[in-house]
């Protein structure tokens, strides 16, 4: 599917200084070529958002049912035709153009590993003369001993979760940029690699959801003026993404174009492919009397009265937001028209949105202050959006990530499995071992984000046993609703099924309460098991790592029913 250059001819006979072959363009797969396909078919049709379940952007089920919907990115075979996926470094393609992702001094150290040893020492003495770059910015010089015929430098955004809109759009006005200095030098191909750098701690799949929904508004803007654009990956898992995001943005058939309504994330930016932010827009409605006033005569400014000239500065001064009618008004004896309250009328306020729902937060937790009467804990809290679990997921992994928490692994209450009979990934938790009183519950917290987020982004399946755990105290209600929002949606999509072991009364009555109280997904998904025989249905013997008092506790309840168990080996058979 992907050509290495070793495969390829050398440019003029010859190989680079750097000893890498050149590739042409004819010999790097097009987007649109047959071979070149990701298969859904092995994807489980219950799990239709297994790789794109981005918080901050992912569509509930309701929005993203994709019957009758219309595709954002309907297919176009002359833009597929012009894009292509290669594995390998961009600067040993003979393009118009190549990308080098660097820092905003330029400098040799920062840029795209390889490129400037390819291009040879007149790369970095230009660079030095350019003045440096902006973020999101981009400039050009020539390629020297490369293959292309320019470099295009551009600069990516620093990554954090609390600037993450700032981010994403910086990341994507860097393609723009690039794609627009193609365009002003009249080149026609372009290879970009992945200018979101590992060093700036960008997130890798929603960073590509950036660049390829940017190269696919911009192209269809300009795609006459554009031959090839060729996404360049270095490692696999880049190139993974690729192959999953691709079809989203640039599918090749009908089925793709379906499929992608489902799978494309709820917030696609604008004509730009940037992200829009409601309560940043400039709330303002189209002129309604401006047919009018376009049928008079315009007037000079000496025409306006003393007072009308004070009222528009006054009104212009007030909302610079209007800028742009400025000199308008001014030379406008029509400011009456202007001033319309229907021209001013805005959309709610974002600050008074926020109190409202600070007051119904506030009415939630007094209406259910008799559930904290009862030990639930604090279940009233408002359910939070697809951005703020977004953002609080990634503000917890980001500390686990940072924190050593093996003490909390020592103690053993959550840890992975096998996998399942149907080959999903299973995580084990051991009620038995959830000590409360000796447990920083903060910390755990931080380790259950820590270990579930690998396992969340697929179906899995959860292993709880409750053996003897009915001696412990366990964790109020409140806090179970806590940690879900924290864990995020693609937990509650991805989660196949949790098996409890030797479930108790007041445990089926607490999941009843999860049920009603917290959520109706995830604890509906609950399967009670009371032998260690049924579990084995679900999840083979050897998936599993057992403590030993589970077992005992099964031969003590059960009374050894359907089971004897070998206490050396742990080995169980069925009773004649």
């Amino acid at each position: 599917m992907y050509r290495s250059g070793a495969a390829t001819t050398y440019r003029g006979g010859m190989p680079t200084d750097s000893g890498d072959s050149v590739v042409t363009l004819d010999q790097v797969p097009c987007w649109s070529d047959s071979d070149f396909r990701y298969s859904y078919e092995n994807e489980d049709p219950g799990f239709q958002n297994l790789h794109f379940p981005d918080p901050l952007t992912a569509a509930s089920e309701g929005e993203n049912g994709g019957n009758g919907m219309v595709s954002k990115f309907p297919m176009d075979r002359e833009i597929n035709s012009k894009i292509y996926l290669w594995m390998g470094n961009p600067w040993n393609l003979e393009v118009d153009a190549v990308v080098n992702s660097t820092n905003e001094n330029l400098d040799e150290a920062h840029s795209s590993p390889g490129l400037h040893a390819a291009a040879g020492p007149g790369l970095a003495e230009e660079c030095s003369t350019l003045g440096g770059c902006r973020t999101g910015m981009a400039k050009v010089t020539n390629a020297y001993d490369l293959p292309a015929r320019r470099v295009i430098h551009t600069v990516g955004p620093k990554y954090a979760v609390k600037y993450h809109t700032a981010a994403e759009n910086a990341l994507s006005h860097c393609y723009r940029s690039c794609l627009e200095l193609l365009i002003d030098n009249g080149l026609r191909s372009i290879a970009m690699g992945c200018i979101y750098t590992e060093a700036k701690n960008y997130p890798r799949e929603p960073a590509a959801h950036v660049a390829i929904r940017t190269v696919r508004r911009f192209f269809e803007k300009q795609k006459d003026k554009i031959h090839a654009v060729v996404f360049c990956t270095t490692t696999s898992s880049d190139t993974e993404i690729y192959k999953r995001l691709l079809p989203l943005y640039f599918p090749r058939d009908k089925l793709e174009e379906e499929m992608a309504v489902s799978k494309l994330p709820a917030d696609v930016g604008d004509e730009n492919g940037e992200t829009v932010i409601d309560e940043r827009k400039i709330r303002i409605q189209p002129l309604p009397n401006l047919k009018k006033a376009a049928s008079r005569p315009p007037q000079t400014s000496t025409d306006l009265a003393d007072s009308n000239i004070s009222l528009a500065r006054r009104f212009v001064a007030r909302h610079t937001f209007l800028s742009p009618f400025k000199s308008y008004i001014r030379d406008s004896s029509y400011l009456e028209s202007y001033l319309d309250p229907a021209f001013m009328s805005l959309i709610k306020d974002p600050d008074q949105r926020r109190r409202e729902q600070w007051e119904k937060s506030a009415q939630a937790r007094n209406g259910w202050s008799f559930a904290k009467m009862l030990g639930y804990g604090d279940i009233g809290s408002p359910p939070l959006s697809a951005a703020e679990e977004y953002s609080l997921h990634s503000r917890y992994l980001a500390k686990a990530n940072s924190l050593n928490l093996s003490d909390i692994a020592e103690m053993k209450i959550v840890y992975r499995g096998g996998v399942d009979s149907e080959g999903r990934p299973v995580m084990v938790v051991v009620g038995a071992h959830f000590l409360l009183r000796c447990l920083d519950l903060e910390r755990f917290v931080l380790y259950i984000v820590k270990e579930f987020e690998p396992l969340i982004q697929k179906p899995y399946t959860i292993v709880y046993f409750h053996s003897t755990a009915s001696l412990q105290i366990q964790p109020d209600l409140g806090w179970m609703k806590r940690l879900e929002q924290i864990l995020g949606r693609k937990h509650q999509r991805n989660l196949h099924a949790i098996y409890i072991l030797h479930p108790t009364f007041g445990l089926k009555t607490a999941i009843l309460g999860l049920q009603m109280l917290v959520d109706n997904v995830v604890w509906k998904k609950v399967v009670y098991v009371d032998l260690l025989l049924q579990l084995f249905k679900y999840v083979p013997r050897e998936q599993l790592t057992i403590p030993d008092f589970v077992f005992q506790h099964d031969i003590e309840v059960n009374g050894g029913k359907g089971l004897l168990v070998d206490p050396r080996t742990k080995y169980v058979y069925t009773r004649p």
